[in-house]
């Protein structure tokens, strides 16, 4: 059997797709987000949406080093409402947990059981990311839903996306003190990244 036949070579491509829209949704919205003055949702989604560049660029590879040039496949893929970012955040959560169960697990089972470990190997290991996406979504929605994107019961860091201020306090200045800064730019320190404030995205 050819690779062009098996349902590995389709699913491929489906993943493919699949990443490639969701990176070209997420740079969307984050476009949406910079225009409404969330810079640090739009952060969320540029920071996602590079992860899924990579993903789509594992599956090409894939692709490509099969001598692969093209590949009819019947798909759906969803499109993401405008103007609610909870609703938004909240439709990218159920289309990345959508990957992580049961869209990649089906792929990686179907692919090992063709003989194609590689590729059995690359959607297990991304459904696993695809996780983490989810549950970073679903943090920011809960915390719009419950108007607390920018402010808490507790005192804690804040740090500003812009320039790096760190502002104490229960919630972020309405502007930064020290670049002048809208709020949309402040994050709670511990879900910035490359930073080591502890475990407060759990919250």
């Amino acid at each position: 059997m050819s690779f062009q036949s098996t349902q590995t070579c389709q699913n491929l491509l489906r993943a493919f797709a699949g990443e490639s829209q969701a990176r070209n949704r997420y740079s969307l919205a984050a476009k949406a987000a910079k225009e409404q003055q969330y810079p640090v949702l739009e952060q969320v989604f540029l920071f996602t949406a590079q992860q899924e560049l990579t993903h789509a660029s594992l599956f090409y590879e894939c692709l490509q080093k099969q001598g692969i040039t093209k590949v009819d496949i019947d798909a759906s893929y969803p499109i993401d409402p405008t103007g609610d970012f909870v609703a938004l955040l909240e439709a990218a959560q159920r289309n990345e947990l959508e990957e992580f169960d049961p869209v990649y697990p089906d792929f990686a089972r179907a692919a090992a059981a063709e003989g194609f470990e590689r590729e059995a190997f690359l959607f297990r290991s991304i459904a696993d990311i695809e996780r983490t996406h989810a549950e970073r979504f679903a943090m920011f929605a809960r915390l719009m839903r419950e108007n607390r994107l920018f402010a808490d019961q507790e005192d804690q860091p804040w740090l500003c996306l812009h320039c790096g201020n760190i502002h104490y306090g229960s919630g972020a200045p309405m502007h930064c003190p020290v670049c002048g800064g809208v709020q949309g730019y402040f994050i709670r320190e511990g879900c910035a990244p490359y930073t080591c404030g502890g475990n407060l995205c759990n919250q």
